[in-house]
């Protein structure tokens, strides 16, 4: 088992995170991880694990993994409401393995439609 898949197995909830980018280049996205992954090891609230992008970088996911998804959203969610890419960003916060209970949030939603 390497390292990832025995911290997973003991880190069994998991906050997801899946987002538009539409940026040119992957700065501002490799400095949000720094700070997520920063702020969840301060915390100690589980592991940042990395993100998946698309190649023409229109969108992708980050992974956080913990023992307990609400603690590790309320660590992340300051550090993703801060960077504007992540507006609308639809975030699964996972209670359990996979196939586990789920709920869904939204990052900053925009404001639409009818008030």
């Amino acid at each position: 088992m390497t390292p990832v898949q025995e911290r997973n197995a003991t880190a069994e909830e998991a906050v997801i995170v899946e987002f538009k980018y539409g940026l040119t280049d992957l700065g501002p996205l490799r400095e949000l991880e720094d700070r997520l992954a920063a702020a969840i090891d301060g915390a100690k609230a589980g592991d940042y694990d990395g993100d998946e992008i698309a190649t023409d970088l229109t969108h992708g996911f980050l992974y956080l993994y913990g023992p307990n998804a609400d603690r590790l959203f309320g660590v992340a969610r300051p550090v993703l409401e801060s960077a504007s890419f992540m507006r609308d960003a639809v975030v699964r916060l996972r209670f359990g393995p996979p196939g586990s209970r789920e709920i869904k949030v939204v990052i900053n939603p925009s404001s639409w439609g009818p008030r």
